[in-house]
């Protein structure tokens, strides 16, 4: 239960991109957010540690340290030594604590509205009333208050990484081409997966001259019918040698080491959709279909494309955060009475330039939008209007209108390499930056952590 209400706090509150999340996934020994207070703690309690003249406890120690150890548990990970763990544990603690105190300084504060509804969200996520939520969590040993205030711990974290970090990363064009060189390398190329179909006219191994010209002739023909565009699988079906046909269309994406080397060779300068062949192997003759090719360090040529409105209230002197998210749960209930549509509203009150086409913000791929507000968008089903939500921008209500599938241009595949890379170079930055922070803090390790 324990490990289930953590991992539905790192979902609902990190869903897509994230740099703290994408930072501790790449540090050895990282813990994610837990739910829960409830490892033993020795009677007698010491420091281990002083950050900046603020204590670390073994017993935290002890409770990141149980949280760890369920995590590699339930990921099946394999051990770590006692000791290497604890001292990874009390770093994640030292980094944690030093960014904290930075917000701190810094002015960044989480307000209870924002709490609130990153509660909301996690109830929401896993299907909970608040009361719900909050039951099981007494069941599993901690209190709402506690939960609460790492919820705040978490969204500090979160916008920390979003201002101190996403503003030193760029990816230039010139990034782009040469990770597209690099896929281009015959180790990469090696490794690309490939679907092929076939139209196989077999040649029995008595056939004399005659009769294999006779058969080369008929893969030819079935070839330039497939080439003009006739269905392929009926060709198969037409063609084919019959114990083939329940495979022939399409074989299946593999590597190619799983193929016969004459079809890799033969269909290494085509495109998909194109077809090659007549190809002689000792079985007889096969007319080849590259059916898709695809390279798992790229992304999907094929993307799913979301069509969403949404209204925007801008928090300041005039309205508070809390009166904006109150607002829109009244936009929302207007809405399902319909007393008011959703467009009007956009129309009316949103404070962002979609307003005059109804909040309308055409179709999106992903990567477009905010983390924040990808991840409520991406969990709403055509049609479903979101909870109110707060983002970098301000404060929300959204509205999924469609989805669909849509092949990407070479523009758009480049936009989506740059999404990857751009995500490579946050959790980097990151690291860089919280390195940073750390070695100008004062920590004094002072015992290690039993």
């Amino acid at each position: 239960m324990e490990t289930f209400l953590r991992q539905a706090l790192v979902a609902a509150l990190f869903g897509g991109l994230s740099m703290v999340c994408a930072a501790q996934a790449t540090t050895p020994g990282a813990t994610t957010p837990s739910v829960t207070n409830s490892a033993p703690i020795e009677p007698v309690d010491f420091i281990v540690a002083v950050v900046n003249s603020e204590p670390i406890t073994n017993s935290e120690v002890q409770i990141e340290l149980k949280n760890a150890l369920q995590q590699a548990q339930a990921q099946n990970a394999r051990p770590v030594d006692d000791k290497k763990l604890r001292e990874q544990v009390l770093e994640n603690l030292i980094q944690r604590r030093t960014q904290l105190q930075f917000a701190k300084e810094t002015g960044l504060r989480i307000d209870t509205a924002q709490i609130d509804q990153a509660e909301r969200n996690i109830a929401q996520q896993n299907q909970l009333s608040i009361a719900q939520l909050h039951a099981r969590l007494v069941q599993e040993g901690t209190t709402p208050a506690k939960f609460r205030e790492q919820l705040r711990e978490q969204l500090t974290l979160q916008r920390l990484g979003q201002r101190e970090v996403e503003p030193r990363v760029v990816v230039s064009e010139l990034d782009i081409d040469q990770y597209l060189q690099a896929q281009q390398s015959p180790e990469s190329v090696a490794n690309q997966l490939i679907n092929l179909g076939q139209i196989l006219v077999a040649v029995p191994e008595s056939a004399s001259a005659q009769d294999t010209a006779r058969l080369q002739a008929k893969a030819q023909e079935a070839l330039e019918k497939a080439r003009r565009g006739e269905d392929f699988g009926q060709l198969v079906r037409t063609y084919g040698d019959p114990s083939t046909h329940g495979n022939a269309v399409a074989m299946g994406l593999r590597p190619p080491d799983r193929y016969p080397a004459l079809f890799v060779q033969a269909v290494q300068g085509i495109k998909p959709g194109q077809l090659t062949g007549p190809v002689r192997s000792p079985a007889g003759f096969h007319v080849l279909k590259l059916l898709e090719r695809v390279d798992p360090d790229l992304p999907p040529s094929v993307i799913v494309q979301s069509l969403s409105r949404h209204i925007l209230l801008r928090p300041g002197q005039q309205m508070s955060e809390s009166q904006a998210l109150e607002r829109l749960r009244d936009f929302k209930r207007r809405i399902a009475q319909g007393s008011a549509t959703f467009s009007g509203l956009a129309r009316e009150f949103s404070q962002d330039g979609s307003a005059s086409q109804g909040g309308d913000l055409g179709w999106a791929s992903p990567g477009m939008f905010v983390p924040e507000f990808e991840d409520v968008m991406n969990r709403l089903s055509p049609g479903e209007i979101s909870e109110p939500f707060v983002s970098r921008f301000g404060v929300h209500l959204l509205q999924l209108l469609e989805r669909r599938e849509q092949a990407l241009s070479d523009q758009q595949i480049r936009q989506s390499i740059r999404n990857v890379l751009r995500q490579q170079k946050l959790a980097e930055a990151y690291q860089s930056w919280a390195r940073e922070l750390r070695d100008r803090a004062y920590v004094d390790i002072r015992q290690a952590p039993q």
